[in-house]
């Protein structure tokens, strides 16, 4: 096989977590990579700076801030258009602040003939303190939901959060509800069928939104702990917490409005922006406080 396994990340300004990410992606896997960075609008050079410097990594700017998914979607569909140097049965979508594990895309890749109906293959995360994200959940339920939204920050042990971080064995190869959207390999054949990312999720939740859809066409999410990655999860986040925490509420909004759109729901529809909004208020002002 001489086509690459396509891989791509979005970019916006990732400073020094890039080079790291592209330094250990050729050790992942022993088949040749092409890299395409969707990048949204950097300032800081870096990913003109490894395009330049790595012969499999490519700069392919969106045009603007486009949001993650609709990014994805872009170079998908570039990648789409060029069958004669990209692999078009799978493509690895990552984060710029992960590093990878030598052979660890190849574990995901293994994965694949044991697992026919799985959609996304995703892989043990290790962060930075040494602990396992749980990235392997179920699909959250609207109480559940609640419940974790509104007691989670002042009552971490409330059942409602234990429910939704319930699927915590990380050591076992298992399908799941939804897998992080981090590091996910994707069959192609299932994720265009769906039309790929849903772009009205700015940022957050759409890997949530993408793994319940893949489930309910017949699909599985498929968790490989064997590989394994490394993740600097939410270092952007923390800078800018005003925008990030009103784009998650947003995205939790619109996941649970979509899964109750009849009219005869609409008071729930009300209640739940009225909550999410009052409780985004809430967390923006602490984290403003906490940034003091």
């Amino acid at each position: 096989m001489t086509s690459r396994l396509p891989v791509v990340t979005v970019t916006y300004s990732p400073g020094d977590h890039l080079r790291a990410f592209v330094d250990t992606l050729p050790a992942a896997t022993g088949r040749p990579v092409g890299l395409v960075m969707a990048d949204n609008g950097s300032t800081d050079g870096a990913p003109e700076a490894v395009a330049a410097e790595y012969d499999f990594a490519e700069f392919f700017p969106t045009g603007g801030n486009l949001g993650y998914g609709t990014a994805i979607n872009r170079a998908v569909t570039e990648i789409s258009r060029r069958p004669e140097e990209f692999d078009q049965e799978f493509v690895l979508v990552v984060n710029p602040d992960v590093t990878f594990e030598p052979g660890c895309v190849d574990e995901l890749l293994a994965a694949v003939r044991r697992w026919p109906r799985g959609a996304a293959f995703g892989p043990r995360i290790a962060e930075t303190d040494g602990s396992v994200y749980p990235s392997a959940r179920s699909v959250p339920t609207l109480g559940g939901g609640i419940g974790h939204a509104v007691l989670g920050p002042v009552w971490p042990g409330n059942p409602w959060t234990s429910r939704y971080l319930a699927d915590q064995d990380m050591s076992t190869e298992r399908a799941a509800g939804w897998l992080s959207g981090s590091c996910l390999l994707l069959r192609r054949s299932a994720f265009d069928a769906l039309g790929g990312f849903d772009e009205r999720y700015f940022m957050y939740l759409e890997d949530v939104d993408l793994g319940d859809r893949l489930g309910q066409a017949g699909w599985q999410n498929v968790y490989v702990p064997s590989s394994v990655i490394h993740h600097d999860q939410g270092h952007a986040a923390k800078s800018v917490p005003e925008f990030t925490l009103r784009a998650h509420h947003r995205s939790a909004y619109l996941f649970q409005a979509d899964r109750h759109p009849h009219a005869w729901q609409a008071p729930i529809r009300w209640a739940l922006k009225a909550g999410l909004e009052l409780r985004c208020r809430l967390a923006i002002r602490s984290a403003e406080r906490a940034l003091r």
